[in-house]
């Protein structure tokens, strides 16, 4: 007895032991993996069942299947095999698409309960008394459902009744609401008879090109291939803006936001959640869609909807209004296959279930009434929400982030509390199955296509799968701040192919500067370009001074013919409002957005600290208006490169990892950047947000740069401005003023003004001891402003207050410039250098 007890109890432990094994085997399996078994068995469950139902296989589990399917749906169960067979080609190709799985099931459902119900009320609504009429039928879902309809309403309005239901069912298959019905049913209709494609090609008839000559073209260039919902959109824009753009201006809109957040249903056309939920069984989490990030605002010098105007048939081209450059020149946008794919997002892996399986576990050890009830999956980490029982406080769940980051094995855990717009804890965990996201990906997604506006740049992704794209316009300025190694050159690169890929030269161009000569050389000799890339830090110095002129000229220009914002003049221009003054043989044309990126801040606030912090100051105070912005990028992110005053005016911030929290606070003025992971991970924070958004970084091969690059360059040879990098004329001043330059200005005026000549004045009005006094006076004799000493007599004073502007130009060693005197003419075209010169226009502009 005891042997076999022996025996018993092994092969017990032996086979329980293996269960037990396998169990946590498939637990462990991964999500996907479960799916595709899933799909199987529905794949096999169709072959059996369309083997008795179509063929009418023999055999006792013939008999038991026949039972099974007739007695549910009786004649209606010959169209079982087709939907379970529909439903496993469906989670083979969409395995991320589980809240449409589930949206498609109740509608199924529902058409499935009114045909069964429909079959048995007009087959006389058999009873349990006669189960082979019930089976001959609609089985016992049309028992349920039709017997009690037509018992209580009469069979007429059962019918009734049930082909509603069933209409409902088509409706939310095909995720069509009613009022969209008709619009539907007329495409169909237009796509069944062809007439869909002919309107289509007709849209698509001409490339989306720059006439930047006079000349008019015989015939239209055949079309090489389509451009594409976005460029077509552009040309539309282009062509339909005629005087009535003018009712719209750029300040009419009373609040524009530079980051708003779009739900996922709004992209793909399902109303799905982003998060993942947890229920108590611990299924496999449905495949989501993912929530959409938009910091971007459309161009606000788009027409309201007026009838289009017609362009000459002979030109082909929909921006032909103002040239570009002399001579006929065709520009088209790169392709968007230039830009590779990027693999697909996953919104669950079994390394999320032992996450959440820790985080439950800690929360239990420290007996705190919280539980996990979701998490959405981003590239790089994963954001696991945490709900709170009453009367518990949040501090109790953040102060255990060091137990967290202990129990999850991972020391970059970061804690929000809360997560914004939910009343949730948020704790994000970085994944150990990293993803990297696609430039290419980026601009192909809703978020990217639903804006037109040529300053929208891909971003990447944010911590719940969805795309971030960021428009430049609406920033206004952005610091982009992070360690060596973090990410902040593969996002430059990023924003300049963004760039590239959806403006053409004429609406933006860009000033770059590379102090480390070896990051943005690929880009060199591309049409955007407004001056060859910048490497001497003095020379770039130099370009940022001739930034603040073209944006002074700018300013004139808008003043001078009443516009707020560089949007509304250009509108104006293309509309054919503004016009040169009489006698002034200047060509008015679009001022272009001016965009200039600074690779490396720190370089040239070691060369010449104040000069750039000067014109960064200007710039970024007032550019926004005049259509020019500010990219600052450093890795050093310390208080004496990025100064207060450039802080304070750049409100967009970018911080990828930094080495310490003091550098995090100087870039987001809060910790957070010291406990990224590196490798393109972000803290983004756009103006007008209130906590900064966790992203990753969109990247970009260097091949699909050269690519992009190569396209670019053959349409366009760059056209540079030679008076950006040219040495402004200095101001010399004598050297025997010395420091004393701002007190010796104060004296004049004060001698001028008053015409009283006396140490002693300035002694008292200046509040400097009797020898500066009396060296300020010798200074202002040797320059010829007083005569001679006359012993206790004041002294002559030899200017007039009117020539007191010219004395002191004369004395900060500027040229003498005379009350009266026309401003030196500045020349702001893009194309044709210093054309403009001796023209005599006030505003400086073209």
């Amino acid at each position: 007895m005891r042997i076999v007890k022996g025996v018993w109890m092994g092969s017990a432990h032996l086979v329980g032991g293996a269960a037990r094994r396998v169990g946590r085997d498939a637990r462990d399996l991964d999500p996907s993996h479960r799916r595709d078994g899933l799909a199987f068995t529905l794949l096999g469950i169709a072959v059996v069942v369309a083997a008795r139902e179509w063929w009418s296989l023999s055999g006792t589990a013939g008999g038991v299947v026949h039972n099974i399917v007739a007695g549910t749906f009786g004649v209606v169960g010959v169209v079982v095999p087709v939907l379970l067979l529909a439903t496993s080609v469906r989670l083979m190709r969409h395995p991320d698409r589980g809240q449409a799985n589930g949206r498609i099931g109740i509608g199924l459902g529902a058409i499935l309960l009114a045909v069964c119900g429909l079959v048995h009320v007009f087959a006389g609504t058999p009873g349990t008394d006669d189960m082979d009429a019930v089976r001959g039928a609609g089985g016992m879902l049309g028992l349920i459902v039709g017997t009690p309809l037509a018992t209580l309403l009469t069979v007429p309005v059962a019918a009734v009744l049930l082909f509603l239901l069933a209409f409902f069912g088509v409706l939310v298959v095909t995720a069509t609401p009613v009022h969209q019905i008709v619009p539907r049913l007329r495409a169909l209709y237009r796509r069944l008879t062809g007439q869909h494609d002919e309107a289509e090609g007709a849209e698509d008839d001409e490339p989306l090109i720059i006439n930047a000559g006079h000349t008019a073209v015989d015939e239209p260039e055949p079309r090489p291939k389509r451009l594409g919902r976005l460029r077509r959109r552009r040309a539309e824009r282009a062509a339909a803006l005629d005087e009535a753009a003018l009712e719209a201006y750029e300040a009419d809109e009373a609040f524009v936001r530079a980051a708003v957040v779009v739900p996922g249903s709004e992209v793909d056309g399902d109303h799905d959640d982003a998060t993942a939920h947890l229920d108590p069984a611990r299924d496999p989490a449905p495949a989501t869609e993912p929530t959409t990030v938009v910091a971007e605002a459309t161009s606000t010098t788009a027409a309201p909807t007026k009838p289009a105007l017609t362009p000459p048939v002979t030109t082909g081209v929909p921006r032909g209004e103002q040239p570009m450059l002399d001579g006929e020149v065709l520009y088209t946008l790169p392709s968007e296959d230039s830009l590779v794919k990027g693999a697909p997002h996953k919104v669950r892996s079994a390394a999320n279930d032992r996450v959440v399986e820790s985080l439950t576990s800690v929360l239990e050890q420290f007996e705190i009434d919280a539980k996990v009830t979701g998490f959405t999956r981003g590239p790089t980490v994963t954001r696991y929400e945490v709900e709170l029982g009453p009367a518990v406080k949040v501090e109790r769940v953040t102060a255990l982030s060091k137990n967290i980051a202990y129990a999850v094995a991972s020391a970059d855990v970061r804690i929000l509390s809360p997560i914004p717009g939910k009343s949730a804890i948020g704790i994000e965990i970085p994944n150990t199955d990293r993803e990297t996201v696609a430039l290419g990906d980026v601009l192909r997604s809703a978020a990217a296509k639903r804006s037109d506006h040529p300053m929208v740049i891909g971003v990447g992704k944010d911590v719940e799968g969805g795309y971030v794209t960021a428009n430049l316009a609406k920033m206004p300025h952005l610091l982009v701040a992070g360690a060596t190694g973090a990410g902040k050159s593969s996002f430059v690169n990023s924003m300049i192919v963004s760039i590239l890929m959806r403006a053409t030269p004429d609406e933006v161009r860009m000033v770059l500067v590379d102090p480390k000569r070896v990051e943005l050389t690929i880009y060199e000799g591309i049409p955007h370009l407004i001056t060859p890339i910048i490497t001497n830090p003095k020379k770039a110095a130099e370009a940022l001074e001739w930034v603040v002129r073209e944006m002074e000229a700018r300013y004139d220009d808008l003043a001078m013919f009443g516009f707020k914002h560089i949007d509304d003049f250009n509108a104006a221009v293309r509309a054919g409002k503004v016009k040169p003054l009489p006698g002034s043989e200047r060509k008015i044309a679009t001022y272009p957005y001016l965009l200039v990126i600074v690779d490396e801040l720190a370089d040239l606030m070691m060369v010449a600290p104040r000069d750039v912090e000067a014109s960064i100051q200007r710039i970024t105070q007032l550019a926004r208006a005049a259509g020019i912005h500010l990219v600052l990028a450093t890795q050093r992110p310390s208080v004496d490169v990025v100064t207060g005053l450039i802080k304070a005016n750049v409100p967009s911030r970018l911080a990828f990892a930094t080495s310490s929290l003091t550098d995090s606070r100087v870039v987001l003025d809060q910790p957070g950047a010291e406990k990224l992971i590196g490798q393109g991970d972000a803290l983004f924070l756009p103006m007008g947000a209130a906590k900064p958004m966790r992203t990753q970084g969109a990247w970009v091969a260097e091949s699909e740069i050269h690519a992009v690059v190569s396209h670019v360059k053959t349409q366009l040879k760059p056209t540079y401005r030679q008076d950006i990098t040219a040495a402004a004329p200095k101001k010399q001043v004598d050297e025997d003023i010395g420091d004393d330059l701002d007190l010796l200005l104060q004296a004049a005026e004060l001698v001028v003004t008053t015409q009283f000549g006396s140490t002693s004045m300035l002694q008292r009005k200046l509040r400097v001891g009797f020898a500066k006094a009396g060296r300020l006076m010798d200074l202002l004799e040797s320059r010829e402003i007083v005569g001679p000493s006359e012993g206790s007599k004041a002294r002559e004073v030899l200017v007039q207050p009117d020539d007191l502007p010219a004395t002191l130009a004369m004395l900060r060693g500027a040229p003498e410039a005379l009350p009266g005197d026309e401003p030196i003419p500045v020349a702001t075209d893009y194309h044709d250098d210093l054309e403009d010169e001796g023209q005599d226009w006030p505003g400086g502009g073209r």
